[in-house]
């Protein structure tokens, strides 16, 4: 009969810990929920520098322009006839997204030109050029 007791006192003691692992999951799945992942282009390139650099907000379009001038989107290489393409695709995922060109130091001019006119072909009106702040 001593047994049951002690028994008794052990369950009556102890602490339901459930409640609390449904706050924590409920928690863990609000954050992921919540989250904004980060896109990266595919590719680190070497940014030139400037002394006005200004952050940007709702840059959810990212592009690379490597030395080799391949043009990077969702890391993978886009062939340049594509370009306009991928970037329709990306707008209407989120349409007042802003594209930001993160183009490396031997880029050619010319393939980041190209890029701006298929942005402002499928109707990108805010596209800026990444730099690192001198």
């Amino acid at each position: 009969m001593s047994s049951r007791n002690t028994k008794s006192e052990e369950e009556v003691g102890a602490i339901d810990l459930t409640p609390m692992l449904d706050v924590v999951f409920i928690m863990l799945i609000f954050f992921i929920v919540t989250a904004s992942f980060i896109k990266e282009p595919g590719i680190e390139v070497n940014r030139p520098d400037a002394t006005t650099v200004e952050p940007k907000a709702n840059a959810n379009i990212l592009v690379a322009i490597s030395s080799d001038n391949e043009i990077w989107i969702n890391k993978s290489v886009v062939d340049p006839r594509q370009v306009e393409t991928q970037l329709q695709v990306l707008l209407s995922e989120n349409p007042k997204s802003a594209l930001v060109i993160q183009a490396d130091n031997e880029a050619n001019v010319k393939t980041m030109a190209e890029v701006t006119e298929a942005a402002r072909k499928v109707g990108i009106a805010d596209v800026s050029v990444s730099a690192e702040k001198k």
